[in-house]
């Protein structure tokens, strides 16, 4: 059997696991929390896609994200009866399709004048959202969250939770086959020396717009189900400084350039984020974010995973 499939499969069995512990548990705010975790590690596999295997920092993450939440919001409103996983695939296609403009535009920058770019993008995403009336502007949008789950017995937050938990299965699995691919090989040959990459006869322009759209596409599907789960929506949410600052501190903590760093990362702080907000304070949750960073930043740089392969 491919290794790929029996990750796959593995993957399965670990979020069928997961579902039923939570579901053990019997506590609703379980699902909840569990959500945002999950969220946390699709949004951190997708920008280590471009930020660690292509080495080029993207600050635009809630733009994608974003993007992804308002077309839910469109189709919503649109078509009503339209389930979510197709709102979600409509979602990710425009991200990417974004992703893909935004790439070739600005993948001729490189370093610091990328990541201005990017973090320009999202400020210009967030100006046209907050002045569409037909997504609720500046006010924002009310979504009704239907009652029950339409695959199975039980309330639709645990419909969204099983349903970012197979989207988190997909994304890690695309990230580790890329890892172990030669597409990975070529990503890892431009994070290295892109120049020497060219030289060499690596096509760096088309790997890095198939690195922007890829990683833009997954961020707009996480983003597709947080009309329903927070059932209003403003641009102020949507494009919150702290998925952008998560999405990056998660793979720097957990380590780049690696599929698994993301998600030790994204489950380590989503994790300690939500027990702070439900024990401390929700405005507890960047102040851990820096100070996780900062240290690991000084005693591991290259991450939990770049810590135990020293």
């Amino acid at each position: 059997m491919n290794g790929n499939v029996r990750f796959v499969l593995f993957s399965l069995l670990v979020a069928a696991a997961t579902f039923g512990a939570a579901l053990f548990i019997g506590n609703a705010y379980v699902f909840f929390a569990g959500y945002v975790v999950l969220q946390y590690i699709v949004l951190a596999t997708a920008w280590n896609i471009l930020g660690g295997f292509t080495g080029y920092v993207n600050f635009g993450t809630a733009a994608f994200f974003a993007l992804g939440a308002y077309t839910t919001v469109v189709l919503h409103k649109t078509m009503p009866m339209l389930p979510l996983p197709a709102m979600m695939l409509v979602g990710g296609v425009i991200s990417g399709l974004v992703g893909l403009g935004m790439g070739y535009l600005t993948l001729r920058l490189r370093g610091t004048f990328f990541s201005i770019a990017t973090l320009a993008m999202a400020v210009v995403a967030q100006t046209l959202i907050t002045n569409w009336n037909f997504v609720g502007g500046s006010r924002g949008a009310y979504i009704i969250r239907p009652a029950a789950s339409p695959i199975f017995t039980g309330d639709y937050i645990q419909y969204l939770f099983v349903v970012m938990l197979l989207l988190s299965v997909i994304s890690v699995s695309i990230a580790r086959s890329i890892q172990h691919s030669k597409l990975g090989y070529g990503f890892a040959a431009i994070r290295d020396d892109e120049v020497a990459a060219e030289a060499t006869g690596v096509p760096t322009l088309k790997l890095k717009l198939i690195a922007t759209a890829l990683s833009g596409g997954l961020m707009g599907m996480a983003g597709a189900p947080l009309p329903y789960y927070v059932t209003y929506l403003d641009p102020a949410s949507g494009f919150s400084l702290s998925y952008a600052v998560n999405t990056i501190a998660m793979p720097l903590i957990g380590g780049t350039a690696t599929w698994l760093g993301p998600v030790i990362g994204a489950v380590l702080l989503g994790t300690l984020q939500q027990v702070a907000t439900v024990t401390i304070s929700s405005a507890l949750s960047l102040l851990l974010v820096g100070v996780l960073l900062v240290g690991f930043v000084i005693a591991a740089p290259k991450g939990i995973v770049g810590w135990f392969k020293r």
